[in-house]
């Protein structure tokens, strides 16, 4: 028994920044909440409420990794519960499982305090640096307004329906992404580097929200984008202009929250933290050129909508690489750790007893 506890703890090591974020970010949610005499909410897509969307998707990529170890370990349908029975035992153990749960449950707290405390942004603050960071974008394209030269530059048809696909497929890469490095990963702390910077991500974008309140182009200067044809994105961003009347009409009662803020901008920081962490963990090249086309275009994506101005994507770039950094520093210790203990065990194994 000793021996099991000391491996959960190695193994769960590497969690103590992302716990320390989720109850951090989660416990502002919860004092801003008292503060401002609000609920919290938790926020709802279109796959489900995120409560139940995460464990099913992690469950899912259990199962896929499971199932086909198991078949071929059996070689017929005589061995499956020995062969079910020795997967699950050397691949999830419950030691891992848990460290895999409580990884995930810190997303989770992260995540909904982040959508909370950028609820409550208008009420905190309700002024907007939007007219700055205009000015800014002008300065940086040389009198030019950044969405419309990508406008003439890219077109308005095939463009903005590639584009938007790209944008919306965001929603589904954060929790597939974080459930397959959570669970197909050979080295779990590579899964919990992962995770430990999507915490951060959020965080480090709230905290920017609040900095620099700014609601984005298409909310503040619509007209830029009225020559952009009826796309996924666009329905999405009249679905959380009329979110965010819902919420400043009347706060109690509505069960939307506002999703608006423009700085800095967190597709572009998530999306270059996984791009970076699979180019430095050294992924094939193909999982590596498809992840920095994702964030090129994903990048492109959000000054050709409007959802963001130019400094806003920079900002992104910096919360994305910090958390890298940080998460890196996090899981270091634990990754040393766990090496440390597999070389003892492996070295044990061959002494005889």
């Amino acid at each position: 028994m000793p021996s099991v506890v000391h491996r959960l703890f190695t193994r769960g090591r590497g969690l103590g920044l992302a716990v320390t974020v989720a109850l951090t970010t989660g416990g502002l949610a919860v004092l801003g909440a008292l503060l401002l005499g609000l609920p919290l909410r938790d926020p709802d897509g279109f796959l489900g409420p995120s409560w139940l969307r995460l464990p099913a998707i992690l469950g899912l990529f259990i199962v896929a990794d499971i199932v086909p170890r198991t078949l071929i370990r059996a070689r017929g349908l005589t061995n499956l519960r020995p062969a079910l029975r020795h997967v699950i035992a050397h691949r999830w153990p419950w030691e891992r499982l848990v460290v895999v749960l409580v990884a995930l449950a810190s997303f989770y707290v992260t995540y909904v305090g982040y959508r909370n405390l950028k609820s409550f942004l208008p009420m905190v603050r309700a002024q907007s640096e939007d007219l700055a960071l205009m000015y800014s974008d002008d300065v940086l394209a040389f009198g030019h307004h950044p969405g419309d030269l990508l406008h003439e530059v890219l077109g308005t048809g095939v463009s903005a329906h590639v584009l938007s696909f790209v944008y919306i497929s965001f929603l589904l890469f954060v929790p597939i992404s974080l459930a397959a490095a959570l669970v197909w990963s050979r080295d779990v702390t590579l899964g919990l580097w992962y995770t430990t910077a999507l915490c951060l991500n959020w965080s480090l974008g709230t905290a920017s929200y609040y900095m620099i309140p700014a609601s984005g182009p298409f909310a503040e200067f619509r007209w830029r984008f009225y020559d952009l044809p009826e796309t996924g994105v666009s329905a999405l961003q009249s679905g959380m202009l009329r979110a965010r009347s819902n919420v400043l009409a009347d706060p109690l009662s509505t069960m939307s929250v506002s999703s608006i803020a423009a700085f800095a901008s967190l597709h572009t920081s998530i999306v270059f933290t996984a791009a970076l962490i699979v180019h430095l963990a050294g992924f094939p090249k193909v999982v590596r050129w498809t992840m920095w086309v994702f964030f090129v275009l994903t990048v492109v994506s959000t000054i050709y909508f409007g959802w963001h101005y130019i400094v806003d994507d920079v900002a992104g770039l910096v919360i994305g690489g910090l958390s890298v950094w940080l998460g890196w520093l996090g899981t270091r210790k634990a990754s040393d750790s766990l090496s440390r203990t597999q070389a003892q065990v492996s070295t044990e194994q061959l002494v005889p007893h």
